[in-house]
């Protein structure tokens, strides 16, 4: 599922396309996707002006000009397509179409149909369902090596889940909270309590840096992620560990082909890819 840097690529996508323009026409082709899409949602945002592109955790917010936003998740498999020159042939997993009034056409592509969207009222976002209860932005000036160690503080679970838990850290997911992890040079079973003082500090580098790096690659294309443009992204290319079990970290002087190199383990059903010397 794409995690905060895919989301913020996508965002960064169409932005310059959606801000400051009309929309001509919003087509949903079916009436649902991962839940029934609000009652004349089309029509609703038909003739509305997009007034900014943002993004809130894995999620992207549209807002119009009478105070409505659009609350989109990607979930499993979506994507936004841009054409602004000629659009090819609709195809079969292109569930909403928005053409814009200068005549840019953008569709939601979903084969699974876990993706989501909605629509909030102004002064609805706060309490929406699906934000009220988000943690900080990591990229966000709220955030820093002491808001995460209060956050982390007396939590049993292990480091890896706590950073997965939302209301801890916003957009974090599978992925980065592994490649941190190993940047920072902390196990993944830690307990999440101990992660104060200097080791906060290691982490909270370690997160910025590797969302940074990632977003400016275009975030990571392992199954479904396409930016905008239809290209993948390439920073799965960059990866220490995630998805590398067995192979030899970067720089590697543990002996990986005794220790067996990258260790592969479960924890709460997720893959968890780690180094047992460089992390502890």
């Amino acid at each position: 599922m794409p995690e905060l840097p895919e989301v913020e690529t996508v965002k960064r996508g169409l932005a310059p396309v959606l801000e400051g323009q009309r929309i001509a026409r919003a087509v949903a082709r079916r009436p649902d996707l991962r839940f029934p899409l609000p009652d004349d949602f089309g029509q609703r945002l038909t003739g509305r002006t997009v007034t900014s592109v943002g993004r809130r955790a894995k999620y992207l917010l549209i807002s119009l000009d009478d105070g409505t936003t659009l609350i989109a998740h990607l979930g499993m498999s979506g994507r936004f397509r841009i054409y602004e020159d000629a659009a090819p042939p609709i195809e079969k997993h292109d569930h909403v179409i928005f053409t814009t009034e200068n005549g840019a056409e953008i569709r939601f592509n979903d084969p699974r149909r876990f993706g989501f969207m909605d629509l909030a009222q102004a002064g609805e976002l706060d309490i929406h369902p699906m934000l009220k209860d988000l943690g900080p932005e990591p990229l966000g000036k709220d955030f820093d090596a002491m808001v995460l160690a209060n956050a982390l503080k007396g939590k049993r679970s292990p480091i890896k889940i706590a950073l997965l838990d939302q209301t801890v850290v916003a957009g974090l997911g599978n992925i980065y909270v592994s490649e941190a992890l190993f940047r920072a040079g902390i196990s993944p079973m830690r307990t999440a309590a101990t992660i104060s003082g200097g080791r906060a500090l290691k982490l909270y580098a370690a997160i910025i840096d590797v969302l940074e790096q990632a977003i400016a690659a275009g975030g990571s294309s392992i199954n479904d992620h396409r930016q905008t443009n239809g290209e993948l992204g390439y920073f799965q290319h960059s990866f220490a560990v995630y998805g590398r079990e067995g192979e030899a970290c970067p720089g590697c002087d543990c002996g990986h082909e005794k220790n067996g190199g990258i260790r592969r383990i479960l924890q709460s059903g997720r893959s968890t890819f780690y180094c047992t010397k460089h992390q502890r």
